[in-house]
């Protein structure tokens, strides 16, 4: 065991190559392979943030193996994939390479990346994770938004979301941050509608140059909502 390679899951920030940490790019310059995920577009494609954030840092691309995460409901697919590049990782460690797996954000924040740290530590190799900052941080600072102050209180979640959970959270006076809103958009765009007393605050591909903000309740519900998304919704005493 003292030949293996080390396992790093490195966190790349929100898309802004310059919010990423310096013990992040100390170790994507440090491996000797890096796994960075992708998806393939409707014309087949290969689409990767990740990828786009490592060329704008100059990581020698060499060492990238980019690999296809199916976006289907059916999660037995991206199972698979993550089980192929996870024997990919064991092979090189096994053999002395040290291997970075990529995540936007944080690594082990709403990570699709963390089913494969799980599965690389159950066969005794353990993921030194390295911290990123989270879009949702990255949005309200590029605004000079105040997610929570003194005693609020806040609350993150997936997109997914039922009005129960929307209207606990107004009673509770809570901050919420939805993450990927599409997922939610046939509760959330009514929900908006109904109450207009709330503040909203919405966000899309942060940190990159599509970048798109709007807290005119209007404009949102006006607006199509695409995956890398974030809604902000504060009680009405809270600005």
């Amino acid at each position: 065991m003292e030949n293996t390679g080390k396992i790093f899951g490195i966190s790349l920030g929100p898309g802004d190559p310059e919010l990423i940490t310096l013990k992040a790019l100390k170790a994507l310059n440090a491996v000797d392979v890096i796994f960075c995920p992708g998806t393939k577009s409707g014309e087949g494609r290969m689409k990767s943030r990740a990828l786009d954030i490592l060329r704008q840092l100059e990581v020698d691309e060499t060492k990238i193996r980019l690999f296809q995460v199916p976006m289907s409901r059916d999660r037995q697919e991206a199972l698979c994939a993550y089980d192929r590049v996870c024997g990919e990782v064991l092979e090189l460690v096994r053999s002395g390479k040290s291997v970075g797996i990529t995540a936007e954000g944080d690594a082990c924040f709403y990570s699709s990346a963390h089913y494969m740290y799980g599965q690389l530590a159950q066969a005794g190799f353990p993921v030194a994770m390295i911290a990123g900052v989270p879009a949702f941080i990255a949005a309200g600072a590029s605004v000079g938004l105040h997610l929570v102050k003194q005693q609020e209180r806040l609350l993150v979640i997936p997109g997914d979301v039922i009005v129960e959970e929307l209207l606990e959270t107004i009673v509770a006076k809570r901050t919420l941050v939805i993450m990927k809103v599409p997922l939610g958009e046939a509760v959330l765009r009514p929900f908006i509608a109904r109450h207009p007393e709330l503040h909203y605050y919405y966000f899309e591909q942060v940190g990159t140059g599509q970048e798109y903000y709007s807290s005119v309740r209007e404009e949102i519900l006006g607006h199509s909502f695409t995956y890398f998304s974030i809604l902000v919704i504060k009680p009405a005493f809270s600005r």
